[in-house]
């Protein structure tokens, strides 16, 4: 379980993106008329608000963290059960009056799963509120339409980091190329190559360096029998491999 939640979140997500997102949580306390919209997300065994609504009485500010596991959060069940979470008043529970929004008067909550297109945990979108609120079903409607909004979001930002992996392979190889691509002098005896210091190098030094080629070294058949054919060793060697 610990494995599954030490999310590493290499996506990353733009200025412009982000700007979109805290237009989302301003709109969803505006019309829920709560005090706090979050987006909440994980980071290696903490978790954080990524994104808070700009109310009057939202108590909580991105960047805000806590260690995730046993936390005790809402948003800890959230992400556990992968599971929409309601509590209507956590003062009337006795599984939530201790938790830690309690200190901050955030006593009813609800909170839905967000997910990376591979589904991995990303975090959750919830709200809160400082008084009893078992929330509507419209109001459950509205904050799943959202959270398909946000999954949608980092399917693009998924999209745009693997196609920028492919990108940077694809202009790394047309460098190799250029590199490689013209007249290259190279000694006709001893087959070294003049870089373009002046320097002579070995082949395979040239190649290394100018490419992300790596050499390993043995004998051709060719070699082998001129080096080793008149030794008894290798003439049983080849006997043994016929």
């Amino acid at each position: 379980m610990t494995e599954k939640f030490n999310i590493k979140n290499p996506l990353v997500i733009s200025e412009s993106m982000i700007s979109k997102w805290q237009n989302i949580v301003n709109i969803i306390a505006l019309i829920i008329d709560v005090p706090a919209a979050l987006i909440m997300r994980l980071v290696k065994t903490e978790i954080e608000v990524f994104i808070a609504s700009q109310s009057k009485k939202n108590p909580y500010h991105a960047g805000d963290k806590e260690h995730f596991l046993n936390s005790g959060l809402y948003c800890e069940t959230v992400l556990q059960s992968n599971n929409k979470l309601l509590v209507p008043n956590a003062l009337e529970s006795d599984q939530w009056k201790n938790n830690p929004d309690i200190k901050l008067n955030m006593i009813s909550y609800l909170g839905y799963p967000i997910h990376f297109p591979n589904g991995e945990p990303f975090g959750t979108i919830c709200i809160l509120d400082n008084k009893e609120n078992a929330f509507s079903k419209s109001t459950e409607d509205l904050l799943q339409n959202f959270r398909e909004i946000l999954e949608d979001y980092l399917q693009i930002v998924y999209m745009n980091n693997v196609l920028g992996e492919e990108n940077n392979k694809l202009t790394d190889y047309i460098a190799e190329i250029k590199n490689l691509r013209g007249l290259i002098p190279i000694c006709a005896n001893c087959k070294k190559i003049k870089d373009s210091q002046g320097y002579w190098t070995r082949v395979e030094r040239y190649i290394e360096d100018h490419t992300n080629a790596k050499f390993t070294h043995g004998y051709c058949e060719d070699c082998l029998e001129k080096l080793y054919g008149n030794q008894s060793w290798y003439r049983k060697a080849l006997d043994k491999k016929e």
